[in-house]
């Protein structure tokens, strides 16, 4: 019998202010490193996409998010040469506390830029989630080319 595949899952926080979007640019993580991406991070186990987005902004930007005050926006399929993900996009525009990077070995700019003009320096599938969050697009494939 076929083992069952099994995915990595990711969650990812478009933190909102009026027209801006906090964007934080990847710094000696050895993944896109000089690409801005939004707060992200991987589920641990026992935990769930809530948890694990609350946990992961705290972690990075050194806030505190109410689970009420996400809202989850897209489902995302991904692959890429190391394998398939499945990546979980929330919006937040209510947070306690001050944005700040709480990970500079990992993060060397945390910085809010306007959603209609992101920096070129984007990660390509945050870039692509971003776009479908504008168009309301709610689940996405990327690279399955």
């Amino acid at each position: 019998m076929k083992e069952r595949m099994k995915l990595p899952v990711s969650v990812h926080l478009f933190l909102r202010k009026e027209n801006e979007i906090l964007l934080l640019k990847r710094y000696n993580t050895g993944y896109e490193d000089g690409n801005y991406s939004v707060v992200a991070g991987h589920i641990e186990g026992n935990e769930s996409v809530f948890e694990a987005m609350i946990r992961e902004t705290e972690e990075e930007a050194g806030i505190s998010i109410e689970r009420h005050n996400l809202i989850p926006i897209q489902v995302m399929h991904r692959k890429k040469s190391d394998g398939e993900y499945i990546d979980y996009f929330f919006v937040s525009e209510n947070w306690e506390g001050t944005v700040e990077n709480m990970e500079p070995n990992k993060c060397d700019d945390l910085s809010w830029f306007p959603i209609d003009s992101l920096p070129e320096n984007m990660v390509k599938y945050v870039e692509a989630a971003i776009k479908n969050y504008r168009k309301k697009i709610l689940f996405s494939e990327h690279g399955w080319q």
